[in-house]
């Protein structure tokens, strides 16, 4: 792994607005619908927060982007329902889940609503990151939820995604959404020999527009 060691100062945000409850909602003790911040979001009711909660790791993604360039940031399920509307997520036939997040549209959308340059990587190399964060990027990877715990072996490679904001020559450092807090939220360190393991290959290169 290239030597270079860099940290964007981004500020943090969970995909559930109570950022304190991920251990106790990914366990099934507590319902995402009876988060006491979910009005935060923008949803309508708690059910509708509820829905989307589990599945807006990349609407979290660009909220901590967009804060940490000082632009204009709404509510988690607001972001949701615009992107959804500009086509980076489907909702199943079923109304049970959505198919997202799809790149190109959320990339697209990104570009024309903040002037923020979206650079979608299908195939994206462990080694080609530190470049990318080197360059004043914040990168969107696709890597296995349960990276939260990367002493685990996942089953499979992405379906989540999380946020690089910094790296040195033996971690990458990444805002997770849907880490532990304390743990695995801010700033958590996964060392480069590790990332393979949860790591899709894939994933949106971010940067505002000077």
């Amino acid at each position: 792994m290239e030597a270079i060691s860099v940290s964007h100062d981004v500020p943090y945000s969970s995909q559930w607005e109570s950022a304190a409850l991920v251990p106790d909602l990914l366990s099934g003790r507590v319902k995402a619908e009876d988060d006491p911040l979910w009005r935060r979001s923008g949803a309508d009711t708690a059910a509708d927060y509820a829905f989307w909660s589990w599945r807006i790791c990349g609407m979290a993604c660009l909220r901590m982007a967009l804060e940490h360039w000082g632009l204009e940031s709404p509510g988690l399920v607001t972001l949701a329902r615009e992107f959804l509307d500009a086509g980076a997520y489907v909702r199943r036939a079923d109304g049970d889940g959505v198919e997202g997040l799809i790149y190109a549209p959320f990339a697209e959308r990104v570009a024309k609503r903040w002037d923020i340059e979206a650079e979608v990587h299908g195939r994206l190399a462990p080694e080609e990151i530190p470049d990318l964060l080197g360059d004043g990027k914040l990168v969107m990877l696709s890597v296995h939820p349960s990276i939260r715990e990367p002493h685990t072996a996942p089953p499979s490679r992405g379906g989540h995604l999380v946020l690089a904001v910094g790296c040195s020559p033996t971690h990458l450092r990444i805002h997770n959404p849907s880490g532990l807090p304390g743990v695995s939220q801010r700033f958590a360190e996964v060392p480069w020999e590790v990332l393979p393991r949860f790591f899709a290959g894939r994933g949106v290169a971010l940067r505002a527009v000077p």
